[in-house]
Order: structure tokens, then sequence, then C-alpha cells
């Protein structure tokens, strides 16, 4: 439970309530379903630094652990894009004598790999010891830790300054913002910068893309509220990029406050911002009745086809998955199953509505007549794969921004 803005101590302003939920990435096996743990999922923002975030917290020890089922190395889309990311900062920021870059929350090394093939002093943390076994199988040096002060000074100590402190799709999950800076005040070098990539405030808003909401991210990030924060923490936001993972991402550049020039995308997209109204709780008091109709149609769309014997599967299972199925009230009886490519997830239940996940033979075998677009950030990348489907007469179903059949 938060008392208040985990930035700054402010006051937050509650605007979103999506009942209770379990951890998103908690699969559960069929035997143990008798005790799971829920949380109630609302977001909030804060009348002072503007920072949305979770009113409720899931420990983070409940979130991170040996059997983590996000595998970042699954998708060829997010192979590509992290090559290309470690091309930019070996070009860019490790190209001095004896550089060195730490990322926080690795996962399984799809970043830190193409660093060490460069042969790049690196070191990947991540508190989940099954990733950090598969990083470290694919050349990566990396520790089971979560980052904090404690775990900076340390590094520092052993290891030097890093030039380069990484983060994606990382930063947003971990509660104790102040003491992960403290930990990137001491680790970083005085002319060393702070990348991060995160899922966007203004995607999730322009895309009414709801499912973005769940336990582990306990941040919104936007231009605005992120640069406030590193201010907070004196360090600034010289620097801001989109990128296409999930959806719509910014990469955030920080440096020590006056290290570096500020550049203009930075006022660019700070404007858009204020703009869009993206800090307005009307916004996403508007926000929350858009997205209640997108449950109701989907749900009717649901019945609808059940009730005329179609038979729909479930394509994808990432958290966001969790959130649909149980705001939306989805269960088996209108999904029997969805399929995923994570073998660690095969064979468990989608938290909370309990519906199966199964390998990807399963979706052809036979296809079904409709197919509903959990993973929709890898949407092209799904539907060249299943092609057949959609030359069978199959259909996809989409609810992001909208509810409609492809």
């Amino acid at each position: 439970m938060s008392s208040g803005c985990r930035i700054c101590g402010g006051k937050l302003h509650e605007f979103l309530d999506m009942g209770k939920q379990p951890s998103a990435n908690g699969f559960i096996d069929p035997a143990e379903t008798s005790d799971e743990f829920q949380f109630r999922l609302a977001l909030g923002t804060c009348v002072g630094c503007g920072m949305v975030q979770l009113v409720e917290e899931v420990p983070q020890e409940r979130r991170y652990h040996e059997n983590y089922r996000y595998h970042a190395s699954g998708s060829v889309l997010h192979r590509r894009h992290f090559e290309n990311e470690a091309g930019r900062l070996l070009g860019a920021e490790l190209n001095g004598s004896d550089p060195f870059i730490v990322e926080i929350g690795c996962n399984d090394g799809v970043l830190l790999s193409t660093v060490a093939e460069a042969g790049i002093r690196h070191l990947g943390v991540d508190p989940s010891t099954n990733v950090v076994e598969l990083a470290r199988s694919r050349g990566v040096r990396a520790v089971t830790e979560f980052f904090d002060a404690g775990l900076g000074e340390s590094l520092r100590d052993e290891h030097g300054h890093a030039d380069v402190i990484f983060g994606a799709n990382t930063i947003c999950h971990i509660a104790h913002i102040d003491s992960l800076f403290r930990g990137v005040d001491a680790l970083l070098a005085p002319s060393g910068v702070f990348v991060f990539e995160e899922p966007y405030l203004g995607t999730v808003l322009d895309h009414k893309a709801f499912d973005q909401i769940y336990d582990e991210h306990v941040f919104y990030f936007g231009v605005a509220s992120v640069a406030a924060m590193a201010e907070r923490f004196g360090f600034e936001l010289v620097d801001v990029e989109r990128t296409p993972l999930h959806g719509g991402e910014i990469r955030y550049t920080l440096a020590r406050r006056g290290a570096r020039s500020v550049r203009d995308s930075v006022g660019a997209l700070l404007a858009e911002e204020q703009a869009a109204g993206i800090t307005d709780p009307g916004t996403w008091r508007r926000f929350g009745l858009e997205i209640d109709n997108i449950r109701e149609e989907l749900t009717r769309l649901l019945r609808r086809l059940s009730s005329e014997g179609r038979r729909v599967v479930g394509y994808g299972a990432p958290g966001k998955t969790s959130t649909v199925t149980n705001y939306c009230g989805i269960d088996s009886d209108l999904l029997p199953f969805v399929c995923d490519s994570t073998r660690s997830k095969q064979g468990l239940l989608i938290p909370g509505s309990h519906i199966p996940v199964l390998p990807p033979e399963a979706f052809s075998n036979p296809y079904p007549d409709y197919a509903l677009m959990f993973a929709w950030n890898h949407a092209d990348e799904i539907m060249a794969k299943e092609s057949e489907f959609t030359a069978s007469g199959g259909h996809w179903i989409r609810y992001v921004p909208e509810v409609r059949i492809d």
C-alpha cells in the first residue's frame, strides 16, 4: 500500500480502479489454484510531480523469483531491437578506454550478449535466477540481485564506475526509486549516462492500452514526470527518443546535471504532452470510461460468438493477458485456452482467470474460428507467422485501441 507518491511524497489522486487482480506473471499450476494472491489494481497521479503510479504495490519478491516467466529473447522483434540498441551504445558511449556497462534487469541477456561478443566489460543485474542462468549461457556476466543503493556502491567498489547504466522495461517496475537513484549515483561515472526504455504513458492513453496496467508496472512514465524525477535525484533528462516496442515506448537518457546538453527532442515531447493534457486528471477519467466501454464490447462479442457455436482461443500470454481476462471477466468458458511459445508458461494457467496455456501447436489442431490477440504489440510478426489461419477463414479479434475483427 502506498500512502503517497513514491517519487516526491506528494498526494496521489486516484483516477482508475480495475478491481482485484493477481500478479500478472504469476502463472499457476492447475493443482495450486486455491490460495492465489490478489491485490487492488488502481492508478493515481501525483498532484506534485505528475507521476502516474500504482496506488498499491505487490512486493518485489513476489513478482521476481526463480520461476519468472518472461523471456525477452522470445520475440524476433525484441532480439533485433536490442541487438541494434547494443550496437548504438557500443558506437556512441562504449568506445573509450576500457568501457563498462551495467544493465539493470538484464533478463536472459538479449542486449548484453551482443556487448559480450564485442569484448566489452559488462555486468547484468537481475533478481530472477532462471533468466540469469539463460544470460550466462549466452556468455553474459550476470548476478542475481535487486539493484539498490547498496548494490550500486558495492559494484563501484568492485568494478569501478560504469560509463552506461541501462535498463529496458525494468526501471518502471522498481518501487524503491529513491534507493535505485542512489545506487545509480554511486555507480555512474561523472560523464556517464543512465539510459532506460519504458512503456510510454502517452501510448497507454492514445491506444487505450489498459492491459499495460498491471502489478509489475509500478510507474507509468511520461517525459514531464521523468524530467521531474531526474531533477529530484540530481540528474537531468538530456534526450528522449521513441522506440517501437510494446506498441510505443520512450528511451530516456539521463546525465548528471550540467554534464551534457539537453537535446531539442525533450522540449518537443514536453510540448506534445502539454497539448494532449497527459497530466490532467480529467483526461484519465475519460480514459476510464473508454476502457469500460471496451470491456463491455469485448465480453459482449465473446458471449455472442460462444452462443453461435463459434470457437475462440487466445493468442499470446504476456503479462497483459492477466489484466484483460480478469478485468473483463473472461474465463475458460469463453476462451478454452491461450497458446504461447514460452515453454515455461505451457501447462500452467493464466493468473486469476485460470485459462490454460498451451503450446503453439494447439492453435492449428484444428484452427479456431477466431483468435483473440493478446500479444497485440507483436501482431505483425504473429499474423505473418500464422498466415494459414487467415487463409483458412480464421479471424483475429483485437481490442486495442478498440474492439474489432480483422
